[in-house]
C-alpha cells in the first residue's frame, strides 16, 4: 500500500521564508501557456452538457408565469404528450439557486412562486425538442396571495437595517457641518448579470447503490456536493460532482441551481440519465443576479483635503428569507482614512430573482460609487484627484487599527499616473471635432482572504501528478498548480498532470472570491513540501541544502536522477491549509490604479474609452499570462458597469425584461481600447507561504469610476446613475447649452 504523509498549516503568522525565491527549476512566474489549452480550442474538452450516457432523457424547466400560491397544473396532460417520460412537481425543486459556500439546501419553493421565472416543475421527454415543446404547453395555476413590492425603493417594500452592519464612529454630524468642503450626494449603479458564456447545465445519473453522479458547471464543489446532499435527503458520501471544465462563472456557478435538483430528482424516477440545460434567458431569471445600489455618500474635508469625515449608506435588494446581502461598503472601511465614519446597510426585501455574488461582491459596486464621490470632493476643494488621494491613504485600518499585511496603495497610484502620463486639467478643455475629450482616475481596493483547501500530489521517478476538486472557470488553475508542482519538485511542466473537478479528489478551495488560486496553490505547496522533506531525509541533508531541477535531485555538488531515488515507487503527500490569525491579525487586501481616456459626443451623447491603463499590487504571480488576462478581465467589467449593464425589471411584476444577451448590453470588442496592465512586485508575508494574493476581482473595483470620472472631465457632465447611457449623457451636455 502506498504511503501518503499529510503536511497541515494553520496560517496564523506571516511566513518570513519565502522558500518559493530559492526554487531553481524557473517556471513559476512565466506568462506559460495553459496545459489545457489545446483541449478547449479543439473542443476537446467536454463541458458539462457535453456528454450523453446510454439511455440519456432530456429534462426542461417550467417557470412561473406570475407570483403567488401554487395550487394546480395540466400535468397529466402534458405527460399524455408524445415522448414525455416525466413530469416532476416535487417541493425539494429550489426557487433559485443557492448562495456561495452555503453548503445546505438552498431555499425550497414550497408551493410557492416567489418571483417571475422560477422554476416550478420540469418536464423530461426522449428528446431536448419533445421536451421544450411539452414544457411550453404545460400550465401551472398560480393564485396571488397579496400585494408585494417589486422596487427596493418603493413604499411597499420591506426594508431591513442589520444591527451587525451598521457603523458609527467619532463625531459625523458635526464634522460634515464644520468642515471646509462637503458633499452629500446619491448614487445609483444598476442590476447586473454574471452571464457567463456556459450557460448553466447538469446531466444526473444515479447507480444500484442509490449513489448519484452529477456531471454540471459549478465553482465550489465541496459545498455544491453538500447542498446537492441535503437537497436529495442522502449522505454527501452518495454524491460524486464532475466539472472538469467550466465555461465561466463570475460568481453565478458557486451555489447549487436549479436545473441540477431537476436533473437528479428527475433521473433518481426515470432510472436513467437526465440532462437540463438552461437556455439564456432561464440563467438569466433562475440563477443569482448582483443587487442594484442606491447609495448615499457623504464626505468631507479640510482646506488641505485631509478627509474628516466618510459616510456611505447603501439600499440593496434581496428576496425574502436570502441572508446573502450585497456588502456594498467592504472597501470603504479601510481604503481611506478620516476620523469621523458612518456606514449604514440597508435590505429591502422585494420579488425580483434572488439577489448573489457576482464578480468582486462589494466593491464592485461600492468602490465604484465611492470613488466618483472622491473625485468630486477632490474637485471641489480644488485639487488634483490623484494628489487628494495621495493625501489620504491611511497607516493603518481607520476603524480598528490594525495594520495592513501590505500597503501598497499609493505605490499603485503613483506608478500608474507615471504610466499613464496623468495630468489634470479642468472640463471641457479639449476638443476634437463633435468629441470632447478627458481622463479620469481612480483607486481599486478589494479584500484578500484565504479559505480551508486540501491537495495531494504523487511523485515518482517520471514525475508529478496533482489531485484535488478544485475548479478552473477559466482563471488558469490547472497552470497555476502544474507551475507550482513542477517549480517545487523540479521537473519541466510537461511531466506534470494536473488533475481538477471531481468532488471524489481532495477538497480544494474551489474558485470565487480571487481566494482559489492562493488557497489552493498553497495546499499544493504544502504536499511539495513534505516531498521534499522526505527526499532530503532520503539523501540525507537538510531540505534548504536540497535543488530539485530538471528531474535531478543536487546536493553537495551531487546530482542524481529522481528515477534513481525512487525507483519503481509512488510517493504520495497530501498537503491541507487551514486559515488562521493570519486573515484576522491584520488587513489583508489588494491594491490598484486605474486610468482612462474617453471621448464623448456632443452630439449623441455616445462615450468611447480611447486608452485604459491598470497598475495593481497582488502579490507574488503565479501565472503572468492568466494574471494579466484577469486583470483585462475586470477592467472590461468596469467599461459594462460604466457604461452598457444594466438589468432591466418591469416595475408591476418585477420580472426580468432585457434577459438575453440580445438586450443585456455587454462591452463587445470595439467598445474596448487597448488595456494595459502593470503588476508592482509585492511579497505579502502575511498573505501565505507563496506570498500570492487574490487577482480577479480586484481589477473591477475601481475601472468603472475612472471612466466615468473622464466623462465629467471631458464634457462637465457628472454621472451618478449608472451606467452611463446615452440619454444620460445627453440631458448633462443640455445644460450646458
Amino acid at each position: 500500500m502506498t504511503l501518503e504523509t499529510i503536511r497541515h498549516l494553520k496560517h496564523d503568522t506571516p511566513d518570513h521564508d519565502r522558500r518559493l525565491d530559492g526554487m531553481a527549476q524557473g517556471v513559476l512566474g512565466t506568462d506559460m501557456d495553459r496545459p489545457e489549452g489545446p483541449l478547449k480550442v479543439s473542443g476537446r474538452a467536454t463541458y458539462a452538457a457535453e456528454t450523453a450516457p446510454e439511455g440519456m432523457a432530456h429534462g426542461y424547466l417550467v417557470r412561473a408565469a406570475t407570483i403567488g400560491r401554487i395550487t394546480g397544473s395540466n400535468a397529466e396532460a402534458v405527460r399524455a404528450m408524445p415522448g414525455v417520460l416525466h413530469v416532476l412537481e416535487d417541493e425539494r425543486m429550489i426557487r433559485n439557486a443557492a448562495q456561495g459556500m452555503a453548503g445546505k439546501s438552498p431555499v425550497q419553493k414550497q408551493g410557492q412562486a416567489w418571483y417571475v421565472g422560477q422554476p416550478v416543475a420540469c418536464v423530461v421527454a426522449e428528446s431536448f425538442e419533445q421536451a421544450r415543446h411539452a414544457a411550453q404547453a404545460m400550465m401551472v395555476t398560480i393564485e396571488p396571495d397579496g400585494t408585494h413590492a417589486f422596487d427596493a425603493e418603493s413604499r411597499e417594500a420591506q426594508v431591513e437595517t442589520p444591527e451587525k452592519k451598521q457603523l458609527v464612529q467619532g463625531d459625523f454630524d458635526g464634522a460634515m457641518s464644520g468642515a471646509a468642503f462637503s458633499i452629500d450626494n446619491d448614487y445609483r449603479t444598476s442590476s447586473m448579470s454574471s452571464a457567463a458564456m456556459e450557460p448553466h447545465a447538469s446531466i444526473a445519473q444515479w447507480d444500484e447503490d442509490g449513489a448519484v453522479t452529477l456531471r454540471g458547471s459549478y465553482q465550489l464543489l465541496r459545498f455544491n456536493k453538500n447542498e446537492l446532499a441535503d437537497v436529495l435527503g442522502v449522505a454527501p458520501e452518495k454524491v460524486r460532482i464532475l466539472s472538469p471544465y467550466v465555461g465561466g462563472g463570475f460568481g453565478s456557478k458557486l451555489g447549487l441551481a436549479p436545473e441540477a435538483v431537476a436533473a437528479a430528482l428527475s433521473a433518481q424516477v426515470l432510472g436513467r440519465p437526465v440532462r437540463v440545460v438552461l437556455h439564456r434567458r432561464q440563467v438569466f431569471e433562475t440563477v443569482t443576479r448582483r443587487s442594484e445600489t442606491k447609495q448615499r455618500i457623504r464626505l468631507a474635508c479640510d482646506a488641505q483635503g485631509k478627509l474628516t469625515a466618510i459616510g456611505h449608506e447603501n439600499l440593496v435588494s434581496q428576496l425574502p428569507e436570502e441572508v446573502f446581502s450585497e456588502p456594498v461598503a467592504q472597501g470603504t472601511h479601510f481604503q481611506y482614512a478620516a476620523p469621523n465614519r458612518l456606514v449604514g446597510h440597508h435590505i429591502a426585501r422585494i420579488r425580483r430573482p434572488a439577489a448573489g455574488s457576482v464578480r468582486a461582491p462589494g466593491e464592485a459596486v461600492g468602490v465604484t460609487a465611492f470613488e466618483i464621490a472622491v473625485d468630486e470632493l477632490a474637485k471641489k476643494a480644488g485639487i488634483d484627484p490623484l494628489e487628494f488621494r495621495l493625501r489620504n491613504v491611511p497607516e493603518k485600518h481607520p476603524e480598528n487599527g490594525k495594520p495592513f499585511s501590505s500597503s501598497t496603495m499609493e505605490a499603485t497610484l503613483r506608478e500608474g499616473a507615471k504610466r499613464f502620463g496623468w495630468e489634470h486639467t479642468a472640463p471641457r478643455q479639449r476638443r476634437e471635432g463633435e468629441w470632447w475629450i478627458g481622463t479620469g482616475m481612480a483607486g481599486c481596493v478589494r479584500v484578500n482572504m484565504m479559505i480551508e483547501a486540501h491537495a495531494r500530489v504523487v511523485l515518482t521517478g517520471k514525475g508529478v501528478r496533482v489531485e484535488c476538486d478544485m475548479t478552473d472557470i477559466g482563471t488558469g488553475s490547472y497552470v497555476i498548480l502544474t507551475q507550482v508542482a513542477a517549480e517545487m519538485l523540479g521537473f519541466a511542466p510537461s511531466q506534470v498532470e494536473t488533475v481538477l473537478g471531481d468532488t471524489d479528489l481532495p477538497p480544494a478551495s474551489g474558485s470565487g472570491g480571487s481566494f482559489g488560486a492562493a488557497s489552493t496553490s498553497t495546499a499544493v505547496y504544502l504536499a511539495c513540501m513534505e516531498l521534499r522533506e522526505r527526499l532530503a531525509a532520503k539523501i540525507g541533508v537538510k531540505e534548504t541544502e536540497l535543488t530539485l531541477k530538471d528531474g535531478h535531485a543536487i546536493h553537495d555538488n551531487r546530482q542524481t536522477k529522481l528515477s534513481e531515488l525512487l525507483g519503481e515507487e509512488e510517493w504520495r503527500a497530501l498537503g491541507h491549509l487551514e486559515p488562521g490569525k493570519a486573515g484576522q491579525d491584520v488587513r489583508q487586501a489588494t491594491w490598484g490604479a486605474v486610468f482612462a481616456e474617453v471621448a464623448v459626443s456632443d452630439v449623441t451623447g455616445e462615450t468611447r474609452v480611447r486608452r485604459m491603463e491598470g497598475t495593481f499590487a497582488c502579490g507574488r504571480i503565479l501565472n503572468l499570462k492568466t494574471a494579466r488576462s484577469q486583470c483585462h478581465g475586470g477592467m472590461i467589467w468596469g467599461l459594462g458597469l460604466a457604461l452598457t449593464e444594466a438589468l432591466e425589471h418591469d416595475p408591476r411584476d418585477g420580472h426580468m425584461v432585457n434577459r438575453d444577451l440580445a438586450e443585456y448590453h455587454l462591452p463587445v470588442n470595439l467598445d474596448v481600447p487597448q488595456l494595459g496592465v502593470h503588476f508592482l512586485e509585492e511579497r505579502d508575508d502575511w498573505a501565505n507561504p507563496l506570498q500570492a494574493k487574490g487577482i480577479g476581482e480586484l481589477a473591477i473595483c475601481g475601472s468603472g469610476s475612472a471612466v466615468i470620472n473622464a466623462i465629467e472631465n471631458a464634457c462637465g457632465v457628472r454621472v451618478r446613475d449608472l451606467p452611463a447611457t446615452l440619454d444620460r449623457v445627453m440631458e448633462g451636455l443640455a445644460a450646458h447649452d
